[in-house]
């Protein structure tokens, strides 16, 4: 696989070299048990995946190109590079500007910009709209495209079940910017709809077999379908793609779900009249991650920690995991610890929170820790160093690390 060229204040002497043990040790990634490290009386479970994906090194190595090739010019990013605020912030100090947030809202007028200014496209993509409006206004979108080569992946699918009459059915959050891309995209050959959860699923399923009417799913899914949507015409065939930060896994299940809500109607026989096979739409990179959360969950271990940026779409399912055994914080950077508490992330219900005395009073710890897909390794390297100093003070911490990277 690639090597990107991502800034070394990114990366992690330690972590860095768990990683590449582990990739000589298992270069098929096979094994997803976890890695521990023993500094002193912690004990550090890590995923055997973590951290950037090759989706955000590609993004990242783009974006940092874009300026060094760039001096002078005016450089705008789309909105938000990825969901790490550190990462954002770093394009920004370099005079990267954004043109939206990550709800859509304009920052900076597109009417503003002129021919000579640089726009990047971020890693989940844009619609075919904002793309266009682009072209108009004579910017290049393609020089500095960073989209995901796996989202650009679910875009080809979709257009091809397009193509053959299905109607694209997107298992992701409506308002995410890769959502709003993909629905974009899906919605240029054909129709779509986004579902959320398993529970959108089910509704979905009674509309299908006409227990729930053509007025209840519209109210239902009000403002997440493509316009003339007609639930009588447009269900009978279909084809599952997802977001790809999304929990592979649920999306699995709903694409399951639904398949067996067809057979239930038209038989096994007729299945693939009705339903695609969508399976190689799924990420890799967060099948892997995830893979590798799940293997955390057979750890015995006195707490957990998870890393990245709150708006992260994958970051919050990593933390919907871990915390079904363990008593999890999510947290953004180490600074989100002192040795008093913790302020942590509730991304239930979307607020931070301070937890006191997060730390068990034992001697030894053993504390689970992994980060999204957007987090540099060099602050979850940071969280760790945190975590040693609520028990030991400078001197001793360099000593730790020094002697566990000999």
């Amino acid at each position: 696989m690639k090597q990107f060229e991502v800034p070394a204040f990114y990366r992690s002497g330690i972590l860095g070299q768990v990683k590449a043990q582990r990739k000589a040790a298992d270069p098929r990634k096979k094994d997803f048990s976890p890695t521990e490290i023993q500094l002193g009386n912690f004990t550090f479970i890590l995923a055997r995946h973590f951290g950037f994906c090759y989706g955000v090194e590609n993004a990242i190595e783009r974006s940092y190109k874009a300026i060094a090739e760039n001096p002078g010019k005016r450089i705008f990013l789309l909105s938000q590079m990825i969901h790490n605020p550190a990462v954002n912030e770093d394009l920004q100090t370099n005079g990267i500007q954004f043109l939206q947030d990550t709800h859509g809202k304009q920052l900076i007028a597109f009417e503003s910009l002129t021919p000579n200014d640089v726009v990047l496209i971020p890693a989940f993509g844009t619609t075919l709209e904002i793309e266009q409006q682009l072209k108009e206004l004579g910017i290049d979108v393609q020089t500095y495209n960073t989209t995901c080569p796996f989202v650009e992946k679910v875009w080809n699918r979709s257009e091809k079940l397009g193509q053959t009459a299905h109607t694209i059915i997107i298992h992701g959050k409506h308002d995410h910017e890769e959502t709003r891309a993909t629905f974009s995209h899906a919605a240029a050959s054909g129709h779509a709809l986004v579902i959320k959860n398993q529970q959108e699923a089910n509704f979905l399923a009674q509309v299908i077999t006409k227990n729930k009417t053509s007025a209840e799913f519209h109210a239902f899914f009000k403002g997440k379908h493509t316009p003339g949507f007609d639930p009588e015409q447009h269900l009978n065939k279909i084809g599952v793609v997802n977001q790809t930060t999304m929990l592979a896994s649920e999306t699995q299940e709903i694409t399951d779900f639904l398949r067996q809500t067809y057979i239930a109607l038209y038989g096994d026989d007729a299945i693939k009249e009705h339903m695609a096979d969508t399976r190689d739409t799924l990420c890799y990179a967060t099948n892997d991650n995830q893979s590798a959360t799940l293997s955390l969950l057979e750890q015995e271990a006195d707490l957990a920690i998870v890393v990245g940026g709150y708006n992260s779409s994958n970051t919050s399912h990593l933390v919907e995991l871990l915390e079904q055994k363990f008593k999890t914080y999510y947290i953004k950077d180490a600074a989100e610890i002192q040795n008093e508490y913790i302020q942590h992330f509730d991304y239930h219900q979307k607020h931070l929170k301070l937890t006191e005395a997060f730390l068990p009073t034992q001697t030894q710890l053993r504390i689970v820790l992994t980060s999204g897909a957007s987090c540099p390794d060099s602050i979850l390297e940071a969280v760790m160093e945190r975590l040693l100093a609520c028990r030991y003070d400078a001197t001793q911490i360099s000593t730790l690390l020094l002697n566990h990277q000999a």
